[in-house]
Protein backbone atom coordinates (compact mmCIF):
# COMPACT_ATOMS: atom_id res chain seq x y z
CA UNK A 1 0.00 0.00 0.00
CA UNK A 2 1.81 3.09 -0.83
CA UNK A 3 1.87 6.03 1.70
CA UNK A 4 2.81 9.39 1.07
CA UNK A 5 6.25 10.84 2.69
CA UNK A 6 5.24 12.37 5.89
CA UNK A 7 8.35 13.98 8.55
CA UNK A 8 6.52 11.76 11.41
CA UNK A 9 9.20 11.98 13.80
CA UNK A 10 8.99 15.66 13.32
CA UNK A 11 5.05 15.59 14.12
CA UNK A 12 6.01 14.35 17.73
CA UNK A 13 5.05 16.97 20.52
CA UNK A 14 2.41 19.02 17.74
CA UNK A 15 -1.53 18.96 18.88
CA UNK A 16 -3.82 17.37 16.60
CA UNK A 17 -5.21 17.43 14.07
CA UNK A 18 -3.58 19.69 12.36
CA UNK A 19 -3.17 20.95 8.84
CA UNK A 20 0.66 20.13 7.57
CA UNK A 21 1.43 21.64 3.61
CA UNK A 22 4.19 20.23 1.41
CA UNK A 23 5.98 23.66 0.21
CA UNK A 24 7.57 21.69 -2.16
CA UNK A 25 5.01 20.34 -4.02
CA UNK A 26 3.13 23.95 -3.95
CA UNK A 27 6.25 25.74 -5.50
CA UNK A 28 6.67 22.87 -8.01
CA UNK A 29 2.36 23.22 -9.25
CA UNK A 30 3.26 27.25 -8.70
CA UNK A 31 6.02 26.75 -11.38
CA UNK A 32 4.12 24.40 -13.71
CA UNK A 33 1.33 26.67 -13.91
CA UNK A 34 3.12 29.86 -14.29
CA UNK A 35 4.99 28.49 -17.41
CA UNK A 36 2.31 27.23 -19.05
CA UNK A 37 0.90 30.29 -18.71
CA UNK A 38 3.28 32.34 -19.75
CA UNK A 39 3.76 29.82 -22.90
CA UNK A 40 0.29 31.00 -24.10
CA UNK A 41 0.07 34.55 -22.74
CA UNK A 42 -2.97 33.33 -20.46
CA UNK A 43 -3.34 35.19 -16.68
CA UNK A 44 -3.94 33.02 -13.82
CA UNK A 45 -6.15 34.49 -10.70
CA UNK A 46 -5.96 32.13 -8.16
CA UNK A 47 -9.22 30.86 -6.03
CA UNK A 48 -8.71 32.33 -2.75
CA UNK A 49 -11.96 30.40 -1.18
CA UNK A 50 -10.03 27.27 -1.89
CA UNK A 51 -7.46 28.02 0.73
CA UNK A 52 -6.78 31.45 2.25
CA UNK A 53 -4.10 30.49 4.58
CA UNK A 54 -1.52 33.82 4.61
CA UNK A 55 1.44 31.58 4.03
CA UNK A 56 -0.09 29.79 1.31
CA UNK A 57 -1.43 33.62 -0.43
CA UNK A 58 2.18 35.19 0.16
CA UNK A 59 3.42 32.26 -1.72
CA UNK A 60 0.97 32.38 -4.90
CA UNK A 61 1.44 36.06 -5.12
CA UNK A 62 4.87 35.83 -4.80
CA UNK A 63 4.93 33.75 -7.92
CA UNK A 64 3.06 36.64 -9.65
CA UNK A 65 -0.86 35.52 -9.47
CA UNK A 66 -3.68 37.41 -9.21
CA UNK A 67 -6.17 36.43 -7.07
CA UNK A 68 -10.09 35.55 -7.88
CA UNK A 69 -12.27 36.38 -5.04
CA UNK A 70 -15.99 36.07 -3.78
CA UNK A 71 -16.11 38.54 -0.47
CA UNK A 72 -14.88 41.68 0.55
CA UNK A 73 -12.37 39.89 3.34
CA UNK A 74 -11.28 37.88 0.73
CA UNK A 75 -10.03 41.12 -1.17
CA UNK A 76 -8.54 42.14 1.51
CA UNK A 77 -6.84 38.89 2.62
CA UNK A 78 -5.59 38.81 -1.13
CA UNK A 79 -4.11 42.41 -0.14
CA UNK A 80 -2.48 41.72 2.78
CA UNK A 81 -1.34 38.86 1.11
CA UNK A 82 0.61 40.51 -1.24
CA UNK A 83 -1.74 40.28 -4.49
CA UNK A 84 -1.61 43.47 -6.47
CA UNK A 85 -5.04 45.27 -6.64
CA UNK A 86 -5.05 45.45 -10.33
CA UNK A 87 -4.77 41.62 -10.66
CA UNK A 88 -7.79 41.31 -8.41
CA UNK A 89 -11.46 39.96 -9.91
CA UNK A 90 -14.32 39.97 -8.05
CA UNK A 91 -16.93 37.01 -7.78
CA UNK A 92 -20.43 36.29 -6.14
CA UNK A 93 -24.00 36.24 -6.54
CA UNK A 94 -24.60 38.56 -3.33
CA UNK A 95 -22.10 41.26 -3.26
CA UNK A 96 -23.07 43.80 -0.39
CA UNK A 97 -22.57 47.74 -0.84
CA UNK A 98 -19.72 47.40 1.55
CA UNK A 99 -17.98 44.28 -0.50
CA UNK A 100 -18.86 46.62 -4.20
CA UNK A 101 -17.70 49.75 -2.11
CA UNK A 102 -14.52 48.11 -0.70
CA UNK A 103 -13.37 46.86 -4.49
CA UNK A 104 -14.25 50.21 -5.56
CA UNK A 105 -11.93 51.96 -3.41
CA UNK A 106 -9.12 49.27 -3.96
CA UNK A 107 -9.13 49.86 -7.90
CA UNK A 108 -9.50 45.93 -8.67
CA UNK A 109 -9.10 44.75 -11.90
CA UNK A 110 -13.01 43.60 -12.43
CA UNK A 111 -16.20 42.85 -10.74
CA UNK A 112 -17.55 39.64 -12.51
CA UNK A 113 -21.30 40.79 -12.37
CA UNK A 114 -24.44 38.01 -11.58
CA UNK A 115 -27.29 39.85 -12.33
CA UNK A 116 -29.16 42.87 -13.47
CA UNK A 117 -29.57 44.03 -10.13
CA UNK A 118 -25.99 44.16 -9.27
CA UNK A 119 -25.51 46.06 -12.33
CA UNK A 120 -27.23 49.05 -11.26
CA UNK A 121 -25.64 49.15 -7.52
CA UNK A 122 -22.35 49.14 -8.80
CA UNK A 123 -23.20 52.04 -11.13
CA UNK A 124 -25.02 53.87 -8.38
CA UNK A 125 -22.20 53.22 -5.76
CA UNK A 126 -19.61 54.03 -8.59
CA UNK A 127 -21.57 57.25 -9.27
CA UNK A 128 -21.25 58.47 -5.93
CA UNK A 129 -17.51 57.99 -5.83
CA UNK A 130 -16.87 59.60 -8.77
CA UNK A 131 -15.46 56.67 -10.58
CA UNK A 132 -16.10 54.12 -13.52
CA UNK A 133 -15.92 50.58 -13.24
CA UNK A 134 -14.83 47.44 -14.98
CA UNK A 135 -16.92 44.65 -15.00
CA UNK A 136 -17.20 41.45 -16.90
CA UNK A 137 -20.85 39.57 -17.23
CA UNK A 138 -20.78 35.90 -15.98
CA UNK A 139 -22.55 33.87 -18.52
CA UNK A 140 -23.91 30.38 -17.68
CA UNK A 141 -23.13 28.65 -21.22
CA UNK A 142 -25.26 25.65 -20.04
CA UNK A 143 -22.44 23.30 -20.09
CA UNK A 144 -22.88 20.16 -18.14
CA UNK A 145 -19.78 19.53 -16.02
CA UNK A 146 -20.11 16.14 -15.17
CA UNK A 147 -19.28 16.82 -11.52
CA UNK A 148 -21.57 16.40 -7.95
CA UNK A 149 -24.66 18.75 -8.20
CA UNK A 150 -23.30 21.12 -5.28
CA UNK A 151 -20.52 22.25 -7.66
CA UNK A 152 -21.69 22.83 -10.71
CA UNK A 153 -22.27 25.83 -11.62
CA UNK A 154 -22.82 26.43 -15.32
CA UNK A 155 -26.15 24.56 -15.93
CA UNK A 156 -29.34 27.50 -16.93
CA UNK A 157 -30.96 26.30 -13.51
CA UNK A 158 -27.92 27.11 -11.04
CA UNK A 159 -28.47 30.58 -9.20
CA UNK A 160 -25.00 31.74 -10.64
CA UNK A 161 -24.65 34.58 -13.74
CA UNK A 162 -26.47 35.07 -16.72
CA UNK A 163 -28.77 32.45 -18.93
CA UNK A 164 -27.23 33.28 -22.36
CA UNK A 165 -31.20 34.33 -23.82
CA UNK A 166 -30.88 37.17 -21.86
CA UNK A 167 -27.53 38.55 -22.94
CA UNK A 168 -29.39 41.41 -25.07
CA UNK A 169 -31.25 42.88 -22.07
CA UNK A 170 -28.17 42.73 -20.24
CA UNK A 171 -25.91 44.26 -23.41
CA UNK A 172 -29.09 46.70 -23.75
CA UNK A 173 -29.01 47.84 -19.84
CA UNK A 174 -24.73 48.20 -20.03
CA UNK A 175 -25.63 51.25 -22.19
CA UNK A 176 -27.27 53.11 -20.28
CA UNK A 177 -25.16 52.84 -17.30
CA UNK A 178 -22.34 55.78 -17.34
CA UNK A 179 -20.17 54.33 -14.76
CA UNK A 180 -19.62 50.98 -16.07
CA UNK A 181 -17.38 49.79 -18.61
CA UNK A 182 -18.08 45.85 -19.92
CA UNK A 183 -14.23 44.47 -20.38
CA UNK A 184 -15.41 41.15 -21.16
CA UNK A 185 -17.29 38.26 -20.35
CA UNK A 186 -16.91 35.21 -17.53
CA UNK A 187 -18.07 32.02 -17.10
CA UNK A 188 -17.18 29.05 -14.60
CA UNK A 189 -19.16 25.79 -15.25
CA UNK A 190 -17.77 23.86 -12.01
CA UNK A 191 -15.68 22.46 -9.65
CA UNK A 192 -13.36 19.21 -9.19
CA UNK A 193 -13.58 18.40 -13.50
CA UNK A 194 -11.30 15.63 -14.08
CA UNK A 195 -12.33 14.95 -17.48
CA UNK A 196 -10.21 18.11 -19.62
CA UNK A 197 -12.55 17.12 -22.35
CA UNK A 198 -15.21 18.58 -20.33
CA UNK A 199 -14.16 22.10 -21.41
CA UNK A 200 -14.67 21.81 -24.99
CA UNK A 201 -18.18 22.41 -25.24
CA UNK A 202 -17.19 25.95 -22.67
CA UNK A 203 -14.69 26.97 -25.89
CA UNK A 204 -17.28 26.53 -28.56
CA UNK A 205 -20.00 28.15 -26.26
CA UNK A 206 -17.71 31.41 -25.78
CA UNK A 207 -16.89 31.23 -29.37
CA UNK A 208 -20.68 31.57 -30.54
CA UNK A 209 -20.92 34.32 -28.10
CA UNK A 210 -17.88 35.81 -29.52
CA UNK A 211 -19.51 36.39 -33.05
CA UNK A 212 -22.82 37.15 -31.50
CA UNK A 213 -21.27 40.35 -29.53
CA UNK A 214 -19.00 41.52 -32.46
CA UNK A 215 -22.48 41.06 -34.49
CA UNK A 216 -23.53 43.96 -31.98
CA UNK A 217 -20.61 45.88 -32.35
CA UNK A 218 -19.31 44.72 -28.86
CA UNK A 219 -15.36 44.36 -28.33
CA UNK A 220 -14.44 42.54 -25.72
CA UNK A 221 -10.70 42.76 -24.31
CA UNK A 222 -11.30 40.02 -21.85
CA UNK A 223 -12.24 35.96 -21.53
CA UNK A 224 -12.46 34.53 -17.96
CA UNK A 225 -13.16 30.88 -18.20
CA UNK A 226 -13.14 30.08 -14.53
CA UNK A 227 -11.26 26.97 -13.12
CA UNK A 228 -12.88 23.69 -12.49
CA UNK A 229 -10.05 21.40 -13.27
CA UNK A 230 -10.01 18.53 -10.78
CA UNK A 231 -7.47 16.37 -9.26
CA UNK A 232 -6.67 12.86 -8.32
CA UNK A 233 -8.15 12.11 -4.72
CA UNK A 234 -7.72 8.07 -5.37
CA UNK A 235 -4.16 8.46 -5.80
CA UNK A 236 -1.97 11.55 -5.16
CA UNK A 237 0.77 9.71 -4.52
CA UNK A 238 1.01 9.01 -8.26
CA UNK A 239 -0.75 12.14 -9.09
CA UNK A 240 0.31 14.76 -7.50
CA UNK A 241 0.41 17.55 -10.04
CA UNK A 242 -2.99 17.68 -11.96
CA UNK A 243 -2.97 17.59 -16.00
CA UNK A 244 -2.23 21.31 -16.56
CA UNK A 245 -0.31 20.75 -19.92
CA UNK A 246 -3.41 19.33 -21.17
CA UNK A 247 -5.48 21.99 -19.75
CA UNK A 248 -4.21 24.72 -21.21
CA UNK A 249 -3.25 23.31 -24.39
CA UNK A 250 -7.02 22.33 -24.71
CA UNK A 251 -8.29 26.52 -24.42
CA UNK A 252 -5.15 27.26 -26.39
CA UNK A 253 -6.20 24.65 -29.36
CA UNK A 254 -10.11 25.30 -29.07
CA UNK A 255 -10.58 28.79 -28.42
CA UNK A 256 -11.44 31.62 -31.47
CA UNK A 257 -9.36 34.76 -29.97
CA UNK A 258 -9.57 38.41 -31.10
CA UNK A 259 -6.18 40.18 -31.58
CA UNK A 260 -4.93 41.69 -27.97
CA UNK A 261 -7.87 39.28 -26.42
CA UNK A 262 -6.85 38.11 -23.04
CA UNK A 263 -7.52 34.68 -21.92
CA UNK A 264 -8.15 34.58 -17.56
CA UNK A 265 -8.26 31.49 -15.53
CA UNK A 266 -9.14 30.86 -11.99
CA UNK A 267 -7.39 27.78 -10.53
CA UNK A 268 -7.73 27.09 -7.23
CA UNK A 269 -7.95 23.42 -5.90
CA UNK A 270 -5.87 21.76 -8.38
CA UNK A 271 -3.10 24.53 -7.03
CA UNK A 272 -3.31 24.02 -3.43
CA UNK A 273 -5.13 20.67 -2.80
CA UNK A 274 -2.35 18.25 -3.17
CA UNK A 275 0.04 19.94 -1.23
CA UNK A 276 -2.23 19.69 2.23
CA UNK A 277 -3.04 16.93 4.44
CA UNK A 278 -5.23 16.88 7.38
CA UNK A 279 -3.09 14.98 10.11
CA UNK A 280 -4.77 13.78 13.03
CA UNK A 281 -4.37 11.03 16.08
CA UNK A 282 -6.14 7.39 16.40
CA UNK A 283 -8.49 7.93 19.92
CA UNK A 284 -9.79 4.94 20.01
CA UNK A 285 -10.12 1.72 18.10
CA UNK A 286 -13.44 0.54 18.82
CA UNK A 287 -14.64 -2.79 18.21
CA UNK A 288 -18.12 -3.52 16.56
CA UNK A 289 -20.25 -6.44 16.28
CA UNK A 290 -19.63 -6.84 12.72
CA UNK A 291 -16.99 -4.33 11.97
CA UNK A 292 -14.36 -2.16 13.26
CA UNK A 293 -14.15 1.96 14.62
CA UNK A 294 -11.00 4.23 13.91
CA UNK A 295 -11.73 7.05 15.98
CA UNK A 296 -9.95 9.77 15.08
CA UNK A 297 -9.68 13.70 17.11
CA UNK A 298 -9.99 15.24 13.47
CA UNK A 299 -14.16 15.43 12.82
CA UNK A 300 -16.47 16.87 10.02
CA UNK A 301 -15.68 20.09 11.60
CA UNK A 302 -11.52 19.93 10.68
CA UNK A 303 -12.45 18.63 6.96
CA UNK A 304 -16.54 18.77 5.88
CA UNK A 305 -16.03 17.58 2.75
CA UNK A 306 -16.92 13.63 3.08
CA UNK A 307 -19.92 15.02 5.14
CA UNK A 308 -21.12 17.59 2.87
CA UNK A 309 -20.37 16.18 -0.52
CA UNK A 310 -19.84 12.45 -0.19
CA UNK A 311 -16.11 12.98 -1.17
CA UNK A 312 -13.39 10.68 -0.91
CA UNK A 313 -10.04 11.28 0.37
CA UNK A 314 -7.57 8.95 0.91
CA UNK A 315 -6.89 7.96 4.31
CA UNK A 316 -3.28 6.59 5.41
CA UNK A 317 -1.84 5.47 8.48
CA UNK A 318 1.23 6.83 8.61
CA UNK A 319 2.17 5.29 11.90
CA UNK A 320 2.16 1.65 10.64
CA UNK A 321 3.00 -1.08 8.32
CA UNK A 322 1.10 -3.71 10.01
CA UNK A 323 -1.22 -5.87 7.78
CA UNK A 324 -4.10 -4.98 6.04
CA UNK A 325 -7.51 -4.65 7.91
CA UNK A 326 -10.67 -3.06 7.50
CA UNK A 327 -12.18 -0.19 9.30
CA UNK A 328 -14.96 2.65 9.17
CA UNK A 329 -12.57 5.83 9.66
CA UNK A 330 -14.61 7.95 11.60
CA UNK A 331 -14.67 11.24 13.18
CA UNK A 332 -15.70 12.53 17.61
CA UNK A 333 -19.02 14.83 16.18
CA UNK A 334 -21.86 14.13 17.63
CA UNK A 335 -23.75 13.54 13.99
CA UNK A 336 -24.42 10.10 11.64
CA UNK A 337 -22.48 11.89 9.02
CA UNK A 338 -19.36 12.43 11.00
CA UNK A 339 -17.76 9.24 9.08
CA UNK A 340 -14.47 9.49 6.30
CA UNK A 341 -14.57 6.37 4.84
CA UNK A 342 -15.98 2.91 5.79
CA UNK A 343 -15.03 -0.80 5.13
CA UNK A 344 -11.81 0.89 4.42
CA UNK A 345 -8.40 -0.99 4.09
CA UNK A 346 -5.71 0.34 6.46
CA UNK A 347 -2.58 -0.76 8.05
CA UNK A 348 -3.33 -2.42 11.16
CA UNK A 349 -4.79 0.67 13.21
CA UNK A 350 -4.06 1.24 17.59
CA UNK A 351 -4.71 4.13 19.97
CA UNK A 352 -2.11 6.88 19.43
CA UNK A 353 -1.08 6.15 15.90
CA UNK A 354 -0.87 9.47 13.69
CA UNK A 355 -3.52 8.96 10.18
CA UNK A 356 -3.15 11.51 7.60
CA UNK A 357 -6.44 12.29 5.36
CA UNK A 358 -4.72 13.32 1.79
CA UNK A 359 -5.14 15.91 -0.70
CA UNK A 360 -6.82 18.37 2.21
CA UNK A 361 -5.12 21.40 0.78
CA UNK A 362 -7.96 22.50 -0.92
CA UNK A 363 -11.74 23.46 1.07
CA UNK A 364 -10.06 21.88 4.16
CA UNK A 365 -8.57 24.52 6.57
CA UNK A 366 -10.39 27.41 4.78
CA UNK A 367 -14.39 25.28 5.88
CA UNK A 368 -13.59 24.17 9.27
CA UNK A 369 -16.14 25.26 11.44
CA UNK A 370 -16.41 25.27 15.62
CA UNK A 371 -19.13 23.20 15.76
CA UNK A 372 -19.39 21.22 19.07
CA UNK A 373 -17.31 24.28 20.60
CA UNK A 374 -13.82 22.68 19.07
CA UNK A 375 -11.17 24.44 18.37
CA UNK A 376 -9.82 25.38 14.46
CA UNK A 377 -6.52 22.90 13.72
CA UNK A 378 -3.70 25.36 13.09
CA UNK A 379 -1.91 25.10 9.62
CA UNK A 380 2.23 23.90 10.07
CA UNK A 381 4.18 23.82 6.82
CA UNK A 382 6.88 21.72 5.81
CA UNK A 383 10.00 24.26 5.28
CA UNK A 384 8.83 25.47 9.19
CA UNK A 385 9.64 21.91 11.43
Amino acid sequence: MTKGTFPVESFKGIETPFYYYDIDLLKKTLSIVKELTHKYGYHQHYAVKANANHKILQLIAAAGFGADCVSGNEVKAAISAGFPCSKIVFAGVGKTDKEINLGIDYNIFCFNVESLPELEVINELAEKKGKKVSVAIRINPNVDAHTHEYITTGLNENKFGFSMSSLDKVFDKIKTLQNIELIGLHFHIGSQITEVETFEPLCERINELQNQCEAKGIQLKNINVGGGLGIDYDDPNANPVPPFEAYFELFHKNLELRKDQMVHFELGRSIVAQCGALISRVTYVKEGDSKKFVILDAGMTDLIRPALYQAYHKVENISSDLPIEKYDVVGPICESSDSFVKDYELNGTKRGDLVALRSAGAYGEIMASQYNCREIPKAYFSDKL
